[in-house]
């Protein structure tokens, strides 16, 4: 994997580099191409260059019956030029001179001329320039001498098949440097990109076979990544660490619910043993007494696997809402009277209190009914028959209800306190009598949720709690 990200990117960068040389290239022999076949470039010559200058000077160059002069125009351009001309007829004989500098020569030869051009006269320190002016059939040519030591002329004399030999030769050469420099180049680069990429990929197969404990530096161009990547291991290890519990949590709960069923079950196959040997003779009255026993272990049986279901299919989503407007007064003076009937808690003080005699909500009032009265059994099997529980219903800010189950009891600790919404837990001070499934206060919360309303718990040791319900 590692070699395969760097080759890739070392490929990618090779070619761009050859791709951009072999442009350079292309270009640099067009360029040379351009200046030596076009005749009028700004880069080879301009119109004001010392040739062309000297090329298109035969037409200041003026032929008369009284001799040979030039305009005006054509000495203001030499003066300025600091140039000096000398007119010869064909047999080289200076016929006309113009700024001529004593060191130079009235006679000229045809090798003389050639030398004149190709060299600087040293004496004369001028480059010359030869041109041809041409007039009733006369030929004269003319030589003008420019005085700046800073113009030189160069005459090249080569063989094309040589030139085109050594531009191929030069061309693969410097192809070839280029490839070696742009290797060497494209593979430090690569890897140096790479071998963060490299250490990424390690990195995520860590958390892939769940090795959470990855942490890295976060530097250069990939540090967002390294970040990210940080903070998704914090992430996982917090919720592997969180399922963990939550799993501890279960078994515990699940090996207490499978006591607390086995409990009832147990006292059920008993008294029916005993109700069915013949051995025994039982009278009527012990008879119903053992039946009274066994129905209410079977309703405790039964009101633990509902509350399973119920649980499962509130946080399932698989319950719908079948909503009504309601009396929230008379729901939940419903639910507290239903509290008071109850042989175990009739001798409980539970006082009910409301803002309106009526206070219509769109609830589904099975749920919500059942909701209240887990909280308030919860208050109730909790504490101690004389405390106070304090039920109260509220009208709040347009159609919003406020439902509060209050007690002064024990309260309860503070590093249960948010924890008491979970399903599994139970607190440590339920009482042996009253073991349920566990479930009624997360029930309750999966109800009000259902609802897209709120639950808030309030709570001190020894000073009460207060458990609300925002609808």
């Amino acid at each position: 994997m590692k070699w395969r990200l760097t080759g890739r990117y070392l490929a990618s960068v090779v070619l761009i580099v050859i791709l951009v040389t072999f442009i350079n290239a292309l270009m640099i022999i067009g360029l040379f191409i351009y200046q030596n076949s076009a005749t009028n470039n700004p880069i080879r010559e301009q119109d004001n260059s010392a040739e062309a200058l000297t090329r298109s000077f035969e037409q200041q160059i003026v032929l008369s019956a009284s001799g040979m002069d030039i305009t005006a125009q054509g000495k203001d351009v030499l003066e300025r030029n600091l140039a000096w001309l000398q007119v010869l007829d064909d047999n080289g004989n200076q016929v006309y001179g113009f700024h001529v500098p004593p060191e130079a020569k009235t006679k000229y030869t045809p090798m003389d001329i050639v030398q004149t051009y190709k060299y600087m006269e040293k004496e004369l320190m001028s480059t010359v320039f030869v041109g041809e002016k041409q007039d009733n059939g006369k030929r004269y040519s003319y030589l003008i001498g420019f005085q700046n030591l800073d113009l030189e002329r160069t005459i090249l004399t080569y063989d094309t098949r040589k030139v085109r030999w050594l531009l191929q030769i030069g061309f693969l050469t410097v192809i070839g440097v280029d490839g070696i420099i742009a290797l060497c180049i494209a593979y430090l680069f690569s890897k140096r990109l790479t071998r963060p990429l490299a250490v990424l990929v390690d990195g995520i197969k860590q958390l892939a076979h769940k090795n959470y404990q990855v942490h890295y530096v976060t530097k250069d161009i990939f540090k967002d990544v390294f970040h990210n990547v940080n903070r998704l291991a914090e992430e996982l290890r917090a919720s592997d660490l969180e399922r963990k519990r939550l799993d501890l949590m279960k078994e515990e709960w699940i090996a207490n619910i499978s006591h607390d069923i086995k409990t009832p079950l147990a006292s059920i196959q008993g008294y029916a043993e005993m109700m069915r040997d013949k051995d025994y003779d039982f009278t009527a009255d012990e008879m119903r007494d053992y039946a009274e026993i066994i129905e209410r272990k079977s309703l405790y049986v039964k009101d633990v696997i509902e509350d399973l279901n119920l649980s499962t299919r509130l946080r399932n989503k698989g319950i719908t809402l079948n909503l009504m407007t309601v009396n929230m007064v008379s729901l939940v003076r419903s639910a507290v009277i239903d509290m008071l009937n109850d042989a175990r808690y009739g001798n409980r003080n539970i006082h009910f209190q409301y803002s309106d005699e009526v206070i219509l909500k769109k609830v589904d009032d099975i749920l919500i009914r059942r909701a209240v009265t887990n909280l308030i059994y919860n208050a109730v099997v909790h504490n101690a028959e004389d405390v106070f529980i304090h039920v109260n219903v509220e009208k709040i800010g347009g159609d919003a209800v406020r439902i509060v189950v209050e007690d002064h009891g024990k309260g309860i600790p503070e590093e249960e306190l948010e924890r008491i919404f979970d399903r599994y837990f139970r607190g440590t001070h339920t009482g042996e009598l009253h073991k349920g499934s566990g479930l009624g206060l997360a029930i309750a919360n999966d109800i009000v949720q259902a609802h897209n309303g709120e639950i808030q718990v309030k709570s001190e040791l020894q000073s009460g709690t207060s458990i609300e319900i925002l609808l």
